[in-house]
This record gives C-alpha cells, structure tokens and sequence, in this order.
C-alpha cells in the first residue's frame, strides 16, 4: 500500500481550517488537522513544499516510522509549526490505519473506559449578572461544567474571553478578524481584588455538583499566582487553567507549596519534551495540549501514557480554532484514555461546518459520544470546502495600563 497524492485546503465557515488529505493506491483516504491559530498558512506551506513531496511512495501503515522520520529527520525539531504540520499527517494515517482495519479508532488504542466524556463550555459576562445567566444557561442545556469568565470593574477593556458588551452571548467567541492585533489592556489589582470573590458567588449560584473552571491565561506572576489559587481554595475549583506563564516551569512549585486548587496547563506546549517535568514532579493535574499541534494521535497518546503514571488527567484544548478533525482525534483519546479528566468543547455544529465535515460523532447532556464509523469518523466535503478562503487574523496584544506588553 502507498500513498499517491496529498493535499491541503485552507478556509472553512469564520475559521481558517487547515485540511489535509492523503490519498493511497487503494483508494483509501486519510483526513487531518493542521489548523494553527491566527498562523494557519505556515503549516498549510509546510506540508505543501517540504513534507508531501516525502510522503509520496511511503507505505501509509508504517504510521510510526513515517511520525520518526520528519520529526528525527529535522534539524530544526519542534515548534508549532512543524508540530501542527507532522500532527496533521499522523492524524490522517491513523484515519487510513482505522478504515483498513474497519473499526473507529478508540479499539485501536485498546477500547473504551468509558461511554461519555465530560465537556465543559465557556460561560462569559461583561460583569457577574450576566455571567450568572451565562452559567444558567449552560447548566439547562446538561452541561456538568463550565468555565467562567467575568469582566472586571475599572479595566479599561474587556478581559481575556468577554464581551465588551453586556448582551447576549451565550457562545462569545473572541474576534481574531484583522492582522494587525486588537490590544487589550490588563489590571492585576484590580483582578486580584475582584475574581476571588466573584467565583465565590458563582458557587453560591451554582451549588456544589457544578464543576467551575476558570482561566487566568497566563497573566499573574509566580507569587501573585500562588496567593490567588490560596485565595480561591475554598470555591472547590475544577481547575485554575495557565494560572502563570509556563515557560518558567518551576513557578509552579512556588503554587503548589502554598495551594492544593488542581492545576491546569498545556494548551500552547507542542511536546511530551516541553510538559515532562511538569508532569513526572507531579506540579499540574490535568495536561491541556491538543493532538494538532503537539504532533498527532502518535505523540500525544505518549504524553497521555506519561500523565497516567503521575496521577494527571486530560483536559485536552478544544478552541474553535480546532477543526471536527482535530476534536474528533481528541474523542477518540478521550473515550479510551484510563486517565482522562475532561474537554474543552466549543460549540462547532453550525449547519455550515456538519456540511464540511459530515460525521456522527455527538454531544448530549453535557457528554461527547464518539462515533462508531471506522477511522476518525469524520469526512471531508471538497464541493463544501470550495466556498470558503483564507483570512488573515491575529490574537490580541495585551499591555498593561502604563502601556508595557504583558502576557496573552
């Protein structure tokens, strides 16, 4: 068996999805994920001039050797880019290996753990009522947890994941649209002083089986980190995701010594190499990367086997930038992981993208349900992808009030 061609398509409905399609000399087909965020061209070039070209002849089976080759073949290992490209062939080569075999690719990872995975959604809200009715609204749709995000009185913008405007938005997704970045401008004072309260309303709110999460999205120093998740102990919080940039990794310790709030990180690392100590000194409690950009099924199932000898669970990133490809990879993980703690899950099922990527992989009473069909379960209508070109956009910049940049 050898794969004969391959293509990437870039665009889809409001989002820059990077598609990728291998075709083989028995006319099966694989499909994978290279959309990287407000980047998308850079992987989608990738593919196109260096690793295609190497694809062509190989034996789409040999799935392992095929992930070694462009990875140790590299001199230049590593990075978004790269990862979310060599993610996006390791995803379609599994999809290739599931439909030879006929069978969804949670029994070739050994089966299922479970029926239903948790999700939880991004509740959100200009200030605390209308978070409130955010949250309410996501409990009455049987959503067992959610995320919460709340504007902060006095910042001069919006903080990370709210509306600038009190209405309704149930779905808000942050507006990446333009090239040159929208700034937002961040107040820790005034963070600090107004979020510990906050969540301790919204337990109120919510009760006690609710599960609350919330995202600091890198923005509080190792000690102001440490003090805030000490602050929040008693909300019972799922998680406090990104609490503090991660790239100082032992800043987590300094949290760790002063909280025991369940820690979570990962969604921008590409490697098992940018997360291990993390998880082998036992610093987070659920590990965030997704399966396109930290290189495919292949790496991240390693990073999943490497959490579960540590005691930490999954909470894969499931943004709206992750195509049905990628978060269908992820469900099948989910579904077999012994380890898994819970998914991000953004509501994709617009009528325009279940037409780019048909499939019968579900999301009911709070719970994704993975599809039985073989492969990934996911397939992809080119007549669809036709329609649909690529936009340039950009994440925010945030800068702190006397103008310095801060962290995203």
């Amino acid at each position: 068996m050898k794969i004969t061609s391959a293509k990437v398509f870039v665009g889809g409905p409001a989002k820059n999805y990077v598609t990728l399609k291998i075709m083989t000399d028995q006319d099966i087909y694989g499909l994978g994920d290279a959309t990287l965020n407000n980047r998308e061209t850079l992987p989608a070039q990738y593919l196109t001039d260096y690793l295609i070209p190497n694809l062509i002849g190989m034996d789409p089976r040999n799935s392992e050797d095929i992930w070694q080759f462009f990875f140790k073949g590299a001199y230049f290992k590593r990075g978004p880019i790269a990862m979310a490209a060599f993610g996006a062939i390791d995803m379609a080569l599994w999809d290739i290996k599931g439909k030879l075999a006929n069978m969804p690719l949670y029994q070739l990872f050994g089966g299922k753990s479970r029926e239903g995975a948790m999700v939880y959604a991004h509740a959100t809200g200009s200030d605390l009522e209308d978070l409130l009715d955010s949250i309410s609204y996501f409990v009455e749709q049987g959503y067992k947890a959610v995320r919460v995000q709340c504007g902060i009185p006095g910042m001069p913008t919006a903080s990370y994941g709210v509306s600038e405007s009190k209405a309704d938005v149930k779905n808000y997704i942050t507006n990446f649209s333009g090239v040159k970045p929208k700034i937002e401008v961040w107040d820790t004072e005034r963070y600090m002083r107004y979020m510990p309260h906050t969540l301790e309303r919204i337990r109120e709110h919510v009760g006690p089986d609710i599960k609350v999460l919330h995202d600091v999205h890198h923005r509080l120093r190792p000690r102001e980190a440490a003090a805030f998740a000490k602050q929040v102990e008693s909300v019972g919080l799922f998680w406090l995701e990104d609490p503090t940039p991660a790239d100082d990794q032992d800043a987590l310790k300094l949290l760790r010594q002063h909280s025991t709030v369940p820690v979570a990180i990962g969604e921008v690392f590409n490697s098992i190499w940018d997360c291990n100590k993390l998880i082998e000194n036992e610093l987070i409690d659920f590990i965030r990367v997704a399966v396109t950009y930290a290189g495919g099924i292949t790496h991240v199932k390693r990073i999943v086997d490497l959490a579960g000898l540590h005691h930490v669970r999954t909470g894969f990133h499931g943004a709206p930038s992750h195509s049905p490809l990628c978060m269908a990879a992820q469900a099948h993980l989910n579904a077999w992981a012994p380890n898994f703690g819970i998914q991000e899950y953004l509501i994709l099922g617009t009528p325009e993208c279940d037409a780019l990527f048909p499939s019968e992989h579900r999301m009911a009473g709070g719970l994704m349900y993975v599809s039985d069909a073989p492969g990934l379960g996911v397939d992809f209508n080119e007549t669809e992808a036709a329609r649909y070109s690529y936009t340039a956009g950009s994440h925010p910049v945030v800068r702190l009030e006397d103008g310095t940049l801060w962290n995203y």
